[in-house]
């Protein structure tokens, strides 16, 4: 009985040898299944973690602002125009048990205090990672919106689970949020981005015709330089389109 591994773990818990023979067990200790390990026969050679893997909840606090909110506002002349916005709410999510012992291997993970801590800190990362892509000025507003009133968002997810693999059964509660007029917010936007539109088009406009300016007057120059050249080496022409003037003002 003493090579039995499966007493040290209890029903809906996970245990993870540690021997100091072999190490931390590549194999998953689950309640029921038996499992028999000959150098659990060595005194003090083998410890079993046990660790919780049920879903636990994590707070969200997030403030920002709707990308560029300010300088559609101050395009319009509308200054009392607020376009922060915050949102509270929570995150579940749960440890894949699968992913378990590499977890612990990477993050020598030796108790369930060790494993708290460290979803504790993936929860932070998680509310950085959602604050980021939520603030980002390539995130749609209606996203966001979206996302305010409850809706999941699988693009989001697909990118917290990508970071964080270890991780499953992820959700997003809301039970709090404040947000902006996404109507006149996107109506700003459209009108700043058609006068930026304009804007470069007449730029455009009068730089082509500079250029155009610009080109006439160096070949202009151009003939006159070849003009000058002509006459230091040849005087004898100044006499000429003098008499050739001449002649064209008694007609």
């Amino acid at each position: 009985m003493f090579g039995w591994v499966q007493f040290a773990v209890p029903p809906g818990q996970y245990g993870v040898i540690h021997s100091k023979t072999h190490g931390i067990d590549t194999e998953l200790v689950r309640s029921g299944e038996f499992r028999w390990v000959w150098y659990k026969l060595i005194p003090t050679n083998v410890k079993i973690a046990v660790f919780n893997l049920e879903q636990k909840s994590y707070p969200l606090n997030f403030y920002s602002s709707l990308p560029s909110g300010d300088v559609y506002s101050s395009f319009a002349g509308l200054t009392t125009a607020d376009f922060s916005w915050d949102l509270q709410g929570e995150i579940h999510f749960s440890i894949n048990p699968q992913m378990l012992i590499p977890l612990v291997q990477r993050h020598n993970l030796s108790n369930q205090d060790d494993l708290d801590a460290y979803l504790a800190k993936s929860a932070q990362d998680i509310e950085v990672l959602m604050l980021r892509v939520l603030s980002s000025s390539g995130t749609d507003s209606e996203r966001l919106e979206n996302l305010m009133s409850g809706n999941s968002d699988p693009e989001l997810e697909l990118e917290i689970r990508s970071k964080f693999p270890e991780i499953q059964d992820l959700s997003l509660s809301i039970y709090a949020a404040r947000y902006p007029d996404f109507l006149l917010y996107r109506i700003l936007r459209d009108l700043y981005e058609d006068f930026l539109a304009r804007q470069r088009d007449v730029i455009s406009n009068t730089f082509a015709l500079r250029a155009e300016e610009h080109i006439r007057a160096q070949i202009r120059f151009e003939e006159l330089e070849r003009y000058g050249g002509l006459l230091t080496r040849y005087p004898i022409l100044l006499e000429y389109i003098a008499l050739e003037s001449e002649i064209a003002a008694n007609r």
